[in-house]
């Protein structure tokens, strides 16, 4: 439903896609995840995948026509061994949603990478081997949330009171990245409070990992939106969009 906009959190991703115009667009998103070998699209025009059923007609006339960039994505090929390009798969709603909310005049290439089934540690490494990426302007979004566990959300009710322990767990991964504590990071599942409620299985929690790993060592994080939908749908994002 994000899609729709007319919230806070829509109109905070447009406020920062106004202060970022990237050269391209690399995507990771919890939507695509699978076991390797990594997949990279590689098509000329981004199909749509509609990857949800039951929600208003409105959303599954959305378009999002970007460009894609085959060039790029046989050169991510090249930098990640093993990799693999992929001519057929669309962009899923985790990739396209946030996407269109920052640049909605669709005009930026997109490549999609797949989320492997990995370790924090190799999701982190993963990130780092795209940095390089940066400093040609290219921007590497990870797309998820910190917390989401759907058997707890209050879908009938988008302002509904929040849940004690998902404001903790959201709230100590929020300190530990603005520390910069990435082995704590790691150890969420031992560590963090609340962690089985609040990531019951990991594949929305691990784009996280690579964006850390795209990060540079000296940039701080940003916060984009802070925030809960549902009662304890955590919206938080953020952004490590300058080297300071």
């Amino acid at each position: 439903m994000s899609a729709l906009g007319g919230d806070d959190h829509a109109a905070a991703l447009r406020a920062f896609g106004d202060t970022q115009q990237p050269r391209a667009i690399v995507v990771i998103s919890a939507h695509w995840q699978m076991p390797r070998p990594l997949r990279i699209t590689a098509w000329d025009q981004a199909p749509l995948v509609y990857d949800f059923g039951g929600f208003p007609k409105e959303l599954y006339d959305i378009a999002y026509p970007a460009p894609g960039d085959p060039s790029l994505a046989a050169r991510i090929a090249g930098m990640l061994k093993g990799a693999t390009l992929e001519k057929r798969r669309g962009l899923d709603h985790g990739a396209w949603v946030p996407l269109r909310l920052a640049w909605p005049d669709a005009g930026i290439p997109v490549v999609q990478l797949s989320l492997p089934e990995a370790s924090p540690e190799e999701l982190f490494q993963l990130g780092t081997a795209l940095r390089p990426l940066r400093e040609e302007g290219i921007l590497i979004a990870g797309s998820g949330g910190i917390v989401h566990n759907l058997r707890r959300v209050q879908l009938w009710d988008k302002n509904a009171a929040l849940d004690p322990w998902a404001v903790e767990f959201d709230g100590w991964v929020a300190a530990r990245i603005e520390a910069g504590e990435i082995q704590e990071l790691f150890s969420y599942r031992g560590s963090a409070p609340h962690a089985a409620l609040a990531v019951p299985t990991p594949e929305h929690f691990d784009p996280l990992f690579v964006a850390l790993g795209a990060a540079f060592p000296e940039e701080k994080a940003e916060t984009i939106f802070e925030g809960f939908q549902y009662g304890n749908l955590s919206m938080r994002s953020f952004a490590f969009a300058s080297r300071g």
